[in-house]
């Protein structure tokens, strides 16, 4: 294990602590996971992120946000999402404070606004529904322990609502029709499925502690590892993002990137085992790419390299050797646009 000295060398307390407790299973009474502790409010990562909060627990930028049509909500389930990735919940006050802002925001249906931005353009135009305006707010609340609160559960419920037939959620609904799916956001067995808005939900089923073994969420597993495809540099992009390491834009695009790492996250959360080809063909892969000194290279941005090594640890860790996980989806070759034969 290599990797131990090299991780728990890291300036951040919060850090340390997530590798104490999750990969090195330090318990509670251990006196340097204690100290830890109390060091967590005085961590860089987080007085930076509390110093931007309004009075009102929303955030209107937090550092990591190039462009959030959402406003004020999305980031602020951006900044909760990060303090939930922290271990913070809801004994600290600014979390409180955020959840009290994105719950005063929520429609009698259980889902939330959607920016102003799409609302503004023309009704034959804009979309009456987007999944993703219930789960931006709804991960930053389930990230921090909210997700079995009525109001949580209300927006799960609208969630599943929007769910298509074959498991998927949509890229939206405008005037009645499905939105058009551009083939980046395609689902390898799913004629209206986007894969942003799927990957969007999904997140949020595997942070609820039923939800996450349900049909549903293992649905829309399945049906994300239908893309295998081995986009080495995006390992890692998710958690980097998470910690502002990486910026935070986007709407629809949001998980336009497909990221191996999160999706092997997805895998423990939900219960896929290593039973099932892909993810044992995923977890070869991932290993292949682990580094002499056991820590996985985030090109892109190398401060992120240590985050990035964590969450694989921790998922590789987590992940079953057999369960009652079942996939009924024959192994397709993904293609996101098709190939148009010469006319000549």
């Amino acid at each position: 294990m290599t990797w131990v000295p090299l991780l728990l060398s890291d300036p951040s307390p919060c850090f340390r602590l997530l590798v104490l407790r999750d990969l090195l299973h330090r318990q509670e009474d251990d006196p340097e996971r204690q100290e830890l502790i109390t060091l967590q409010d005085i961590d860089p990562l987080v007085t930076e992120l509390l110093q931007n909060q309004n009075p009102d627990g929303s955030w209107k930028r937090i550092g990591i946000n190039d462009n959030a049509p959402g406003g004020a909500l999305q980031v602020t389930a951006q900044a909760l999402t990060r303090l939930g990735y922290l271990r913070f919940s809801s004994d600290h006050p600014a979390v409180r404070q955020a959840a009290d802002f994105i719950f005063s925001l929520q429609k009698p249906d259980g889902s939330w606004p959607q920016p102003k931005d799409f609302q503004e353009k023309e009704e034959d135009w804009g979309y009456d529904m987007m999944p993703v305006q219930a789960a931006f707010p709804l991960r930053g609340l389930a990230s921090c322990g909210y997700a079995q609160d009525p109001r949580s559960e209300k927006a799960y419920q609208w969630l599943l609502d929007q769910r298509l037939e074959d498991g998927a959620w949509p890229t939206g609904m405008a005037s009645g029709n499905f939105g058009y799916v551009a083939g980046y956001r395609k689902l390898a067995h799913s004629r209206w499925g986007c894969r942003s808005n799927t990957t969007a939900a999904l997140i949020c089923l595997a942070l609820h502690p039923q939800r996450r073994s349900e049909p549903a969420a293992r649905r829309a597993l399945d049906l994300l590892l239908g893309r295998e495809t081995r986009e080495k540099q995006n390992i890692g992009f998710e958690v980097a993002r998470t910690m502002g390491i990486e910026p935070a834009r986007g709407w629809t695009t949001f998980f336009a990137r497909f990221d191996l790492a999160l999706v092997l996250d997805l895998c423990w959360r939900v219960g896929a085992s290593l039973q099932d080809p892909r993810v044992k063909d995923l977890v070869d892969f991932i290993l292949e790419l682990q580094g002499p000194y056991g820590l996985w290279e985030y090109e892109r941005r190398p401060q992120a390299s240590r985050w990035v090594t964590f969450d694989l640890l921790r998922s590789l860790s987590q992940l079953d050797q057999s369960s009652d996980w079942l996939s009924l989806e024959p192994r397709t070759p993904f293609q996101a646009y098709k190939r148009l034969d010469k006319r000549f």
